[in-house]
């Protein structure tokens, strides 16, 4: 019990000091503006990759059409600003409505 809850303190203070470290070098180090353009931009080129990703396969193979048409149904109310909660509701209902009628 001592030793894990050690460690989690450990994660914790490390998390924190890390978090921290971004705005105090924020603070002390500028980039030029192409740099920080290019740097915004592939953080949501990351987050794009990332989502397609997971939207698209499972494992190694390609996860069928359910769960990408569910995650376009999300993006599309989204988009639309609906509440979150409908959002998530309605991209899972449509991915499990989908494979409910046979659809892989």
């Amino acid at each position: 019990m001592l030793p894990a809850l050690g460690a989690m303190f450990t994660l914790a203070a490390g998390t924190f000091l890390l978090r921290l470290s971004g705005p105090l070098l924020r603070a002390k180090i500028s980039f030029p503006q192409r740099a920080e353009k290019l740097l915004e931009v592939s953080a949501v080129l990351l987050l794009a990759a990332l989502a397609a990703t997971s939207a698209l396969t499972e494992g190694h193979s390609f996860a069928g059409p359910a769960r990408p048409i569910g995650v376009l149904v999300g993006g599309v109310l989204a988009w639309r600003r609906a509440p979150f909660l409908v959002v998530v509701l309605a991209a899972a209902g449509t991915a499990a409505l989908l494979r409910l009628a046979g659809v892989p």
